[in-house]
């Protein structure tokens, strides 16, 4: 399994860097969106197991609603599905996930199927939106939900002693998502020491608004990117699944990979015009 985990990740590596560097950024964009469009498949999947037609008409629906966000390109209807993306991660992922497995998938369904038309696209926008602030800005923001991940995976290995949510997602600790946070924090510390003042979101806060707030910025980021991927445990629990798909071998899905970005990634777009 490690070794296929290994090879997995060498190989998306090997594609998504040299885009990332080398290429305009109209084609990290593209794959961007292909990568939107395969976790949109894969949430149909999750709300809709069996239903493999379905899979691709709402993949063909998400790619809708972002050629929507391109052709109108209008910035109050942008921030509006940032908006909405906000409070969900902030008050409705919570309320949902208090409930456990004793929600009844066919029940919240439509619900889920709308959730996923505003979330999905809304992550697909910020991370173009990053990337047109420049590299740095998208690779730190990135890589503060890999930080929290490999913190709270290490941490937990090492000390985790009480259980973060066991009903959803019974490996998690609290042990490890304190880890997760302190790594974060000291991830976000180098970058606004090391990094120039404005190429990444930690440092322009910190110039802007001062270290504490910058510490709390880390945090609500560090535990967004964990409700993220507590709320696709609970999605992959109510539907039977043990991964989003197969398509990463050693990695599960696509879904699998990208949860944590889902909630942090247009929080920080509408971070980054408190900057402003």
């Amino acid at each position: 399994m490690l070794k296929t985990r290994v090879i997995t990740a060498t190989l998306l590596l090997a594609v998504f860097l040299p885009i990332l560097f080398l290429l305009p950024p109209i084609y990290i964009n593209g794959l961007f969106l292909i990568m939107i469009l395969l976790a949109a498949w894969e949430w149909s999947r999750l709300i809709a197991p069996g239903a493999t037609r379905a899979a691709f008409i709402y993949s063909a629906l998400c790619f809708i609603a972002i050629a929507a966000l391109l052709f109108f390109s209008n910035v109050d209807v942008d921030i509006a599905l940032l908006l909405l993306a906000m409070v969900f991660w902030v008050i409705g992922a919570p309320i949902i996930m208090s409930r456990g497995t004793r929600l009844t998938l066919s029940k919240w369904q439509f619900f889920f199927a709308v959730l996923g038309l505003i979330l999905l696209p809304a992550t697909w926008f910020a991370l173009v939106f990053l990337r047109e602030m420049g590299l740095l800005w998208l690779l730190t923001a990135m890589a503060l939900v890999w930080v929290a991940d490999i913190g709270a995976y290490f941490v937990g290995k090492a000390f985790g002693r009480h259980r973060l949510a066991p009903e959803l997602s019974p490996g998690k600790t609290v042990e490890g998502a304190l880890g997760g946070i302190v790594l974060c924090c000291l991830f976000a510390t180098l970058c606004a020491l090391y990094l120039p003042p404005t190429a990444t979101i930690f440092g322009a806060f910190a110039v802007s608004w001062g270290w504490l707030p910058m510490f709390l910025l880390v945090i609500s980021l560090t535990v967004l990117s964990i409700v993220g991927d507590l709320f696709e445990s609970q999605l992959k629990r109510l539907s039977g699944a043990k991964d989003s798909s197969n398509l990463l071998p050693g990695h599960g899905g696509v879904l699998d990979r990208i949860d944590a970005l889902l909630p942090t990634m247009p929080i920080v777009v509408l971070l980054v015009g408190l900057l402003r």
